[in-house]
Parts: structure tokens; sequence; C-alpha cells
């Protein structure tokens, strides 16, 4: 039986668990060209909810959906030369154990990584820190890098990044203890707290000389107070929103929007990861190089079992997480 979890409808607000329903279905019956993979770790991100409210980049999780989610997993049966049984495939496989699937829907990946890297840096994560930082960030030895939601998955992969490329590197994360993991075991050279009283001025305490590149993953007030810290020339890497995601109703905007943008002569761009995946064969091995040698640490936050998948992303986007959050299957 393929256990499955269902998207039932879009919350206005706040995820909860009975957004989703647990369902069983019959191994579904393959046809020629076809390959049936078992997914054996699921990815949990913040984009998952962006998916809900609407189309992105990728089409919108309709009610009825088996949940849109990317995997890690191994092929079992196949009807197309190149993917025999065994092979370790990456894919928008869903949050259930088995997908059928086109060859053109599959990554074949190394069988010989462990999987959460897999999932993490050595995929869409890894791939997403690498090309904002480096294509468009574009860091100098003594910049000064402001990251936000630098404990999450892409944040606290940036923020090393950024160390490596010679910048200093300041983390906004929120509560006493990822901030203190951000520079005591990833190597921030100072972190902010945004659950502070005054996030705006612990910023500007934090970065003395300004900012030089705010890696933004968050958005709302927090880019509010990164705009306000920015030198002249600055850019700004947007790479999510999640401040908007889980919102009700209409989410903050910056005031600062776009005057600012012209006085301070800042360039600020989004990216998606998929335009550039070009790249992957020299990031991928760089992120290996520094992974392997101490420089870069992947941190993963794994949940076992595909039952716990809903709490997993209700806990990722409540900011429950430390590095990656991703289920075993």
């Amino acid at each position: 039986m393929n256990r499955q979890w269902i998207f039932r409808y879009n919350p206005e607000g706040p995820v909860t668990e009975d957004v989703f329903e647990w369902t069983q279905a019959p191994e579904p019956d393959m046809i020629d060209g076809q390959v049936l993979v078992r997914n054996r770790m699921l990815s949990l991100d913040p984009a998952n909810r962006a998916w809900m409210r609407g189309p992105t980049y990728r089409p919108q999780v309709m009610p009825g959906d088996v949940m849109h989610g990317f995997t890690i997993g191994e092929v079992v049966k196949s009807h197309v030369a190149g993917f025999p049984p065994g092979t370790i495939v990456e894919a928008m496989g869903g949050w259930q154990d088995y997908a059928l699937l086109a060859p053109e829907e599959l990554t074949i990946r190394p069988a010989d990584l462990p999987l959460d890297h897999l999932i993490g840096a050595y995929s869409i994560t890894g791939l997403t820190s690498y090309i904002g930082i480096f294509d468009i960030g574009r860091p100098r030895a003594g910049d000064t890098v402001l990251v936000s939601a630098a404990a999450g998955a892409v944040g606290s992969l940036a923020g090393q990044l950024a160390r490596i490329a010679g910048a200093r590197v300041v983390g906004i994360a929120g509560g006493s203890e990822k901030c203190a993991w951000l520079k005591d075991e990833l190597g921030f050279d100072a972190v902010v707290d945004y659950k502070a009283p005054d996030m705006r001025k612990a910023i500007r305490a934090a970065c003395p000389d300004g900012v030089d590149i705010f890696f933004d993953n968050v958005g709302g007030e927090v880019l509010d107070g990164a705009l306000r810290a920015m030198n002249e020339g600055g850019r700004i890497v947007c790479c999510g929103a999640v401040a908007s995601y889980d919102a009700k109703g209409k989410s903050y905007v910056s005031p600062l929007l776009p005057g600012v943008l012209v006085t301070k002569r800042l360039r600020m761009q989004g990216f998606i990861v998929l335009d550039h995946m070009d790249r992957r064969v020299v990031a991928e091995r760089r992120l290996r190089h520094w992974i392997e040698t101490g420089l870069l640490r992947a941190a993963t936050d794994v949940e076992s079992g595909l039952e716990r998948a809903p709490k997993a992303l209700i806990k990722l986007l409540a900011g429950g997480n430390r590095g990656k959050m991703a289920v075993t299957i």
C-alpha cells in the first residue's frame, strides 16, 4: 500500500494538522516510460506553505492533491533504460511512500552520500545558498553580510558561505538558544534576536559599519530593519518571504520601499534556484569540499516517519528547527 498525505484546503493563517488527510492507496500501476520510486526522505521547506496559497514558480497545490514535496528516493521498478532498480534519485515525489514518475522528472544522485546531505546541502537547499551568496550577493572580503532566518536550512549555510568568502557575518534568528548556536557552533561573528524589544536597534549595534549584503529569507519587518542599516551600493538577495506565508490578511510591507533603493543606490534581486541549475556541478563540488574539510557544517533536523510530516512542517513554519528540516519515510 502507498501511504499518502492529501492536501485538503488552504488555511487562513497558520497551517494546522487538519489541512492534511492521511490515506492509503494501492501501489501505482506502471506503464512503459515510467519509473516507480520508493521515497526515502522528504524535504520540508517554507516554500511548501507558499505553494498552498497560489501559483508561484510552480503550480499551486490543489485540494485533493498528494501534498507536494521534494524527495530523495530509490528506484524499485523501471521501464526506462538508465534507471535500474536501486538507483538513488531526487524528484518532486510528494508526501507519500511511492511516486510514479517520468525519467525527465528524476535526477540521479550518488549512492555513497548520506541521505540527509542529499536532501539538503547537496541539493536545492545547498545550491540555493550557494547561488544566493556567490552569484547574486557577490561578497567581497571585509563586507558585512546580514542573513535572516539564519538558523534555518538556507540561512545557516548562506552565512557560513559568506564567512568562507571573507565577509563578516551577522545572523538574525529567534531566541537566545538559536543565536548562541549560530555564534558558538557555526562561526557567525554576531547575532540578532528578532524577538528582542528593538530589533532595528539590535541590527545597528551588530553592524556598526552598516550592511553591504542582506540575504533575506523572511521579508516583512525584518527586511525593514535591514533596509535601514544598508550601506550605499549594497545588495539585497531576496530568497524567500516566510513572514507572509502563514500571515492572515495583509502582511507588513516596508514604507522604505522603493525610496531607500534609490537614495542608497541598492540592488535588490530575487532569484529561483531552478534557473541556475547549470551551476550545480561546480557548486556541489565546492560545497562537498568545504563540508569534508570541516569549513562548512550542514546541520539537519530530521523527524522519523511519514506520519510526522504535518507536525514537522508546522514546527518549521513556527521556527522550531535548526538547519535542514526533513522526514525519513
